[in-house]
């Protein structure tokens, strides 16, 4: 094979020979795809440069704009980067493949340290991070990309050489104005720009909040089932991870069997991952009394409240605490694109210094002008009319999958309710093997996430995680195929 990192003419030639002019699928969505599966497949390696849109669109005999559709494509999705002045490059998340290790040494890695190996033994990613049914993946075909690289070019443009520079302010004063404003009238958050932090993602957020409001050793109850980011931010920490039962209220205080006090409790109240469940007022106001009782930091992920079909979503846990317990981390991963790499935290103003010098230090700020054009992108109404379109596809997207489980023969799972979010929470009847069952679906390119991997302990429930955000409905119902399938077959 040809050396992929260099943008040599063996692209060019293989989209000369595999684009399909009298199709129906356009030609720029034939070429992002066919470039996202030669990156998928290693054919192009990380680092590869790919050619220069206006050499591909000339040899092809496109227009330019046909090329760099599909490049800003593929950069929205995360599989392309650009590098002022050299060109368009695959992302090194798709590195090439490192020469295999001796048997004898792989799957052990050497220096780790105790807490390293707890940290490794628990954080593999999942196989299968798009398609049916990969939870926690929003539709990225349909965000405004045109318009958001219009913001972001005339940003990039604006930027000063301060923005441009280190900070250490907590994220650009417009972005955070603008989540302030947002938080306060759609979740009810009591909060000033000021007590904003911006991160770079959610995860980042939850990290900095363990290591900062816990010391190694101490107690955080996490909810049981539950997310299990949260649980590698806080082995990260080095916490005692104490599961924290989930019944139809919610998190239950009262069911947790460890007598230790708790220094932090993550929970996710609006939706509960991954079982749907939204807390009640009462457990709520439990919960808080708890929090307060122990001196205990509550983490409030509030990651995808936007997405609710039934209702108005509850106001915000942080709303409701009077002693500023509460740590309310925020994320726009699921609202636009994952890639965007946008999270935020609002913490009480005891901790703003704190939080901002030490986010600075251990992480640095993300970049001021993605934050300039995400500014713009709320006050230009973009994001609010993105959110309704989307929570409109979605809830079409969730009617599309019952209606096919229920016609393909596996109307004996049982579904959560689904009154928010991006997935369904499919129950197993007694006896069903989850990991048989995931494995050869995902033989077929479709994707069970089994409930049993969001368990510390042993899981109460047998089940699947299905994402539906993502995929169109064809998809959908090939994935609910499969599945049946699969359900007949090992049952």
């Amino acid at each position: 094979m040809p050396d992929s990192r260099q943008p040599s003419l063996w692209i060019i030639d293989a989209l000369q020979a595999a684009l399909q002019r009298d199709g129906k699928e356009g030609l720029s969505r034939q070429l992002a795809r066919l470039l996202r599966q030669w990156i998928g497949s290693g054919r192009l390696a990380g680092d590869s440069r790919l050619p220069a849109s206006r050499d591909l669109a000339r040899s092809l005999g496109l227009g330019r704009n046909t090329v760099l559709d599909a490049y800003e494509q593929l950069q929205a999705e995360g599989y392309v980067a650009t590098r002022a002045g050299s060109g368009s490059y695959v992302t090194r998340l798709f590195a090439p493949a490192a020469a295999e290790a001796p048997a004898s040494t792989r799957g052990q890695p050497l220096g780790l340290s105790q807490r390293g190996h707890e940290l490794f033994a628990t954080s593999g990613l999942p196989v299968g991070l798009f398609g049916a049914f990969a939870p926690g993946v929003p539709e990225i075909r349909q965000f405004p990309h045109h318009a958001w690289q219009q913001l972001l070019s005339r940003q990039q443009r604006r930027a000063t050489a301060e923005e441009l520079g280190y900070r250490a302010d907590g994220g650009l004063p417009a972005l955070r104005e603008a989540l302030a404003d947002y938080l306060q009238l759609s979740r009810g958050v009591r909060c000033r720009p000021e007590q904003i932090i911006v991160t770079q993602g959610a995860q980042q957020a939850l990290e900095l909040a363990a290591r900062l409001l816990a010391d190694p050793g101490d107690v955080a109850w996490v909810e049981e089932p539950g997310y299990v980011g949260a649980h590698a931010a806080m082995r990260g920490a080095a916490l005692q991870l104490v599961p924290a039962p989930v019944d139809h209220d919610g998190l239950n205080p009262a069911l947790v069997a460890d007598p230790r006090p708790p220094k932090l409790i993550y929970t996710t109240p609006s939706h509960q991952y991954p079982s749907g469940v939204v807390m009640s007022l009462s457990r709520r106001l439990a919960l808080l009394e708890s929090a307060q009782r122990h001196g205990a930091w509550i983490i409030e992920d509030d990651y995808d409240s936007e997405f609710r079909y039934v209702s108005q979503p509850q106001p915000a846990l942080q709303g409701l605490a009077q002693d500023e317990r509460v740590i309310y981390v925020g994320t726009l991963a699921k609202v636009m694109y994952p890639g965007l790499r946008v999270g935020y935290l609002v913490v009480p103003d005891a901790l703003i210094d704190p939080f901002r010098g030490c986010n600075a230090r251990l992480y640095r700020e993300g970049a001021l002008p993605v934050q300039a054009a995400l500014a713009e992108f709320f006050s230009s109404g973009l994001f609010a009319r993105h959110v309704r379109r989307m929570r409109e596809l979605y809830r079409e997207r969730q009617h599309c999958l019952r209606s096919a489980l229920a016609a393909s023969g596996a109307e004996h799972l049982a579904l959560s309710p689904g009154e928010a979010g991006l997935h369904l929470v499919a129950t197993l009847p007694p006896g069903c093997n989850e990991e048989a069952l995931s494995a050869a679906a995902a033989r077929q390119q479709v994707w069970l996430r089994p409930l049993s991997r969001h368990y510390l302990a042993a899981p109460q429930q047998r089940g699947f995680v299905l994402g539906y955000a993502g995929v169109d409905e064809a998809a959908i119902r090939r994935g609910v195929a499969v599945m049946a399938q699969v359900l007949k077959e090992q049952t």
